[in-house]
């Protein structure tokens, strides 16, 4: 029962089920990935349920959803900064080849990564490391999501 959000990720987002919504933004969801191999990964909900790609939803909304995302990347970034040592970008992706619903990617990157993995997308890194339970997100993460949440808050502040 507990992981039944999982399977729902938007509809449980907008019943306030979803336990890894940071923030609730303008056209979506701040949410703290499932995995934090590197630290600060997050994702972007549409809150709209029906769209499968940006190309779904109105140009105004498609608008929110890029400065929703911006926003999210600007605020890990500056988590992950003040947090993260050796913190040395953001990289932000739309794919959707997995999942049928619209959602932004926002991946940290480090300068303690493996060299042979630094330079390309994080979707190269083994397996084992999506999988792996000392990466899982956990209440270690508290801090991390407190961060990132703050950041947030900030930046909507700051308009």
């Amino acid at each position: 029962m507990a992981d039944d959000w999982r399977t729902d990720r938007i509809g449980s987002a907008l019943r306030g089920e979803n336990p890894a919504v940071l923030r609730r933004l303008d056209a979506g969801f701040a949410v703290i990935g499932d995995v934090q191999f590197l630290p600060g990964y997050s994702v972007l909900l549409t809150d709209d349920p029906s769209a499968e790609r940006l190309s779904d939803l109105s140009r105004a909304r498609r608008l929110s959803f890029l400065s929703d995302m911006d926003r999210l990347g600007e605020a890990v970034e500056r988590a992950c900064r003040r947090l993260g040592p050796g913190f040395r970008r953001v990289n932000l992706e739309i794919l959707g080849n997995t999942d049928a619903f619209l959602h932004a990617h926002v991946w940290p990157r480090f300068d303690w990564e493996p060299p042979d993995l630094a330079g390309g997308p994080v979707w190269l890194y083994s397996r084992d490391r999506w999988a792996d339970q000392r990466y899982a997100l956990g209440p270690r993460h508290d801090v991390l999501r407190e961060a990132i949440g703050d950041e947030l808050d900030r930046l909507r502040s700051a308009g």
